[in-house]
């Protein structure tokens, strides 16, 4: 994953990444346009080749600070980002990556500050992260980087499950259940004309 590191420094608040007067746009193929769009520095680097598909943002802390807004995680994914490195992050929007196919790893401030200097000054800034192994293998070469993750947001990342898709896996008891309740309770079943 190539790295691109968010120069705006630390509190970088969900307004920042997704503005809130465009939260009238909910189509993938829109959003990432909106993305960082007050920061037209920024903005342009993640249009350049910097930022291709599966893409990583190096971060300060408190990434995500701000309202809720789960337009934020969209327009990242739907611009390619696929991980977010940050030694802090707002709680809804950590969640709301997870819940957005989006890899939030926290790491000790000085090891991000030696990812931020890295994808900087690196020909090639290229960093793999091995959510299997919860590692980051560094540009250089160097030491790797280990992260914890919750080992269910970790299984559901892997499996490519979100709400719905782990929803879905239980479909056959969800049918069990709804035939044992039309039979038992068939009036919360009855169609009105």
């Amino acid at each position: 994953m190539a790295a691109v590191v968010l120069a705006i420094g630390d509190d970088v608040s969900t307004d920042v990444i997704y503005p809130g007067r465009y939260m009238a746009t909910v189509l993938p193929a829109e959003t990432p346009q909106f993305a960082f769009a007050d920061d037209a520095a920024f903005n342009a680097r993640l249009r350049a080749k910097e930022a291709p598909p599966g893409s990583v943002i190096v971060a300060g802390r408190n990434f995500g600070c701000g309202s809720s807004r789960e337009h934020a995680p969209w327009a990242l994914l739907d611009f390619g980002i696929r991980c977010v490195i940050a030694p802090s992050f707002a709680d809804i929007f950590f969640n709301n990556c997870f819940k957005n196919g989006i890899l939030p790893i926290v790491l000790p401030q000085e090891q991000v500050e030696i990812l931020s200097r890295e994808a900087g000054e690196a020909a090639d800034p290229t960093f793999t992260v091995d959510l299997e192994k919860q590692e980051i293998h560094r540009p250089t070469g160097n030491e790797v980087f280990r992260f914890e993750i919750d080992p269910f947001a970790k299984h559901c990342l892997l499996h490519g499950l979100d709400d719905v898709g782990l929803t879905m896996k239980k479909v056959e008891r969800i049918g069990d259940f709804e035939a044992r309740q039309r039979a038992q309770q068939p009036w919360l079943y009855h169609e009105v004309a």
